[in-house]
């Protein structure tokens, strides 16, 4: 009698198992936490998604293992791999432009709105090659920001600010050299009867301005006022 046949096992669908390294005390549940939060695994899979039709078979746990290297290394200040990515991303617009254009072309006679449909998305294209290739060249040569210096030809006056004591009438300057003065306002002032009073100064004698308007003396005034119907 013959034994049966064992079953062939079941094929696993690569692109959507996950094989996680388990580390003492985490479980499996928490495992899959801190992959799902971490973001490399759902962007795997996404990658996946787009690459499948020309890259079948990917291992999902390949790919994350793949991102996770390169994370580590962009952490070390290594941008080699994207400084690759972006050079060929540059290369892949700038043929996307040239077939646009191509078809633009090809349509220019005949068909005008179709002539300037293309051309619209050559020009997208071409835009975002230019955009990408400014990208690469920053991070080969990163921008250096400086501190903008105050210079100033001749003396400068810095004031930082002052403060009025409203007790004392006396205002508190804050000096740019951290010196602190203070200056009270110099009033001219005297005490009657126990107030103070502002000193006009010393008082000025009357003086004759314009002797011709001056008051008419007691000599020009009449007598005795005349009543009516006198003469």
């Amino acid at each position: 009698m013959s034994k049966p046949k064992a079953a062939a096992p079941a094929l696993v669908d690569k692109s959507r198992l996950l094989q996680v390294t388990a580390r003492p005390g985490v479980s499996e549940d928490r495992l899959m936490a801190d992959v799902a939060t971490a973001g490399i695994a759902s962007n795997a899979s996404t990658a996946i998604a787009f690459m499948r039709h020309e890259y079948p078979g990917l291992s999902l746990t390949d790919i994350v293992r793949s991102l996770q290297e390169q994370g580590r290394r962009v952490n070390g200040n290594d941008f080699a791999q994207q400084e690759q990515m972006l050079n060929a991303q540059s290369n892949a617009l700038n043929a996307v432009f040239a077939e646009l254009c191509r078809r633009a072309a090809l349509n220019i006679g005949e068909y005008p709105e179709a002539t300037e449909r293309y051309l619209r998305l050559a020009f997208r294209a071409q835009s975002q090659c230019r955009a990408t290739v400014e990208t690469l060249a920053a991070i080969k040569n990163p921008p250096v920001f400086t501190r903008q210096a105050n210079i100033a030809h001749g003396p400068q006056q810095v004031n930082n600010g002052a403060a009025t004591n409203n007790e004392t009438n006396t205002r508190t300057h804050a000096p740019a050299h951290g010196k602190t003065e203070i200056e009270p306002t110099k009033l001219l002032a005297e005490d009657r009867n126990g107030s103070t009073l502002m000193d006009a100064g010393t008082a000025a004698k009357a003086a004759r301005g314009n002797p011709a308007v001056e008051a008419v003396g007691a000599v020009h005034r009449p007598t005795k006022r005349r009543g009516k119907g006198e003469g």
